[in-house]
């Protein structure tokens, strides 16, 4: 039986139960079912860069049923991850968008100090020292930074335009979502945006800072964003469009 099941009587779906693994095309990706009290239905969803699967259940659904939702949607997931580019390690001589150019990454062990850029003839260079076993951490790391330091001035410029403070501003790396704010007004942003074109960057800060005014995806909302960012539709097609492939990235 698949999943490594064992045959016995139906039992019901523990909440957030690990699955080990699903096959996909020839992809083993982990599979993580959770148990939903408003749930009345199955839903599945592919993580961020396809790494994983997601089914949400009702409670008190009998393991057996999942296995047969599964099987009835193998096309589709199939069809899905098909579009999903394998997960790129990053390594000397590849490549790597920072705000949507992209930078060849040059290895300079022998030296210390933070990733930094530098121009060539050939393009931009985003320069890291240090170990090789390192390196993608070192790359996340400069992210970080300049994550930092563009977007909370991006923040600083769209809340003096809604009349709202921002009550702390956090970088993280969600696989679910490319930023957050809560009801107390905590904005939480992907570092990774900052491998995005500055516009894409400005739509989300904008799309988060208009939250701190309107808790919703009502039309108020939309007319506040695009009143914040004029170009929201359009950045929200590109995210739409390229988030995935951004999120598979692999840093480790």
């Amino acid at each position: 039986m698949p999943f490594g099941f064992l045959k016995s009587r139906p039992r019901p779906i523990r909440p957030a139960l690990l699955l080990q693994e699903h096959e996909v095309a020839g992809r083993r990706l982990p599979l993580r079912v959770v148990e939903n009290d408003r749930a009345r239905r199955l839903t599945l969803r592919i993580d961020a860069g396809g790494q994983g699967l997601r089914i949400t259940v009702p409670p008190g659904l009998p393991r057996g049923e999942v296995e047969r939702f599964l099987d009835r949607h193998q096309g589709w997931l199939e069809q899905k991850l098909a579009k999903v580019p394998q997960r790129p390690q990053l390594r000397p001589g590849v490549k790597v968008p920072i705000r949507g150019i992209p930078h060849l990454i040059v290895h300079e062990p022998s030296t210390r100090g933070t990733a930094r850029i530098e121009a060539s003839d050939d393009g931009p260079l985003l320069v890291v020292h240090g170990d090789r076993r390192h390196l993608g951490r070192r790359v996340s790391d400069f992210l970080k930074r300049e994550a930092k330091r563009h977007i909370e001035a991006l923040v600083a410029k769209h809340t003096a335009s809604v009349g709202r403070r921002a009550k702390a501003v956090r970088f993280k790396d969600t696989s679910s979502r490319w930023g957050s704010c809560t009801a107390d007004g905590n904005l939480s942003f992907s570092w990774r945006i900052m491998m995005a074109p500055p516009p894409v960057i400005d739509y989300l800060v904008a799309h988060e800072v208009a939250h701190l005014k309107e808790m919703n995806h009502g039309p108020a909302f939309w007319k506040l964003c695009a009143e914040l960012c004029p170009d929201t539709e359009r950045c929200k097609a590109w995210l739409k469009r390229n988030g995935t492939a951004l999120q598979a990235i692999s840093f480790e």
